[in-house]
């Protein structure tokens, strides 16, 4: 069953210096966002980025899914605009380390947010939200790896549903591993995660693994003051999959606290309501922080 966490999003975003977008002259990415001496180290206080937390103001798709449904759920007539805003805000917290602080535990969460705030007509309706607690345990092998600097390793349980009623509903939860590599300005992070299955009566989406794949991949590439990022997965035996490009960009001459931020998309799963419908879309607007 969905669970539906009870946060305030105006707190989320006000959580503190963590949240910021980070300097890309300030090291290692990994570094910034994993290990507990780059913050304060104080369990429960150590609040950082974790995904990226954003406002997109204009978001247009080329083929809005007007009756989303699954094999479980029969289809739901509702009524959209190609033209809607998009907003997530992610961070994890420090939760407790051992072993020199080279292994932590940590919790995280991501909101994400589908807002058809241009109809007037049906009452701007949050039309999708998507609430994603997890618990990751983190590991700092700095070790070389065919010529890059494998920083992170991370092994957690992930939660992930869209808090409706049904035939709405759709959720699911995931093994996830996480591995982190470096070298310069370029990042790449492989996701690779493990469905845990539930009884076909309980499953909102029995399919979502056709479309959304076992896993993905995010290369995240620093170009002085700008960040370009690209996420993709691809489930090889169906040959559904998505991928996601965005670029961040200074607004001003400092370029450290509200950036510009450009996002397209293409295939299928932007939220878990639509993750077997294929779509495109373009969004623009604000990035208040990136990936970790």
């Amino acid at each position: 069953m969905p669970l539906r966490p009870a946060f305030p999003l105006s707190l989320a975003l006000c959580l503190g210096p963590g949240l910021a977008s980070q300097d890309p002259a300030a090291g290692s990415l990994f570094e910034r966002a994993w290990n507990p001496g780059a913050g304060s180290g104080v369990p429960g206080s150590d609040v950082r980025s974790h995904k990226p937390s954003y406002l997109l103001f204009g978001r247009y798709s080329d083929h809005p899914n007007r009756e989303p449904h699954s094999p479980t759920r029969p289809a739901q007539a509702v009524a959209l605009r190609h033209l809607e805003s998009k907003f997530q805000v992610s961070f994890k917290v420090l939760l407790g380390t051992m072993e020199a602080q080279r292994l932590s535990l940590w919790g995280g969460y991501t909101q994400q947010s589908h807002w058809q705030v241009y109809s007037a007509a049906q009452s701007r309706p949050f039309r999708e939200t998507n609430y994603e607690p997890e618990l990751m345990l983190a590991w700092q092998p700095q070790r070389e790896v065919l010529g890059l600097r494998w920083s992170l390793a991370t092994l957690g349980f992930n939660h992930q549903s869209n808090g409706k009623s049904e035939p709405l509903s759709r959720s699911w939860n995931r093994v996830i591993a996480q591995f982190g590599f470096e070298r310069g300005p370029l990042a790449l992070i492989l996701r690779p995660w493990m469905r845990v299955s539930e009884s076909r009566a309980e499953d909102d989406n029995p399919d979502l693994d056709h479309y959304l794949g076992h896993g993905e991949a995010v290369a995240i590439l620093k170009l002085g003051r700008h960040t370009v990022t690209g996420t993709g997965r691809l489930n090889t035996h169906s040959g559904k999959g998505a991928f996601q490009a965005a670029w961040s960009f200074p607004l001003s001459p400092e370029g450290r606290a509200l950036r510009g931020y450009v996002q397209v998309f293409t295939g299928y799963g932007e939220s878990l309501v639509d993750y077997n419908w294929r779509q495109n879309t373009i969004a623009i607007g604000f990035c208040l922080s990136e990936w970790m």
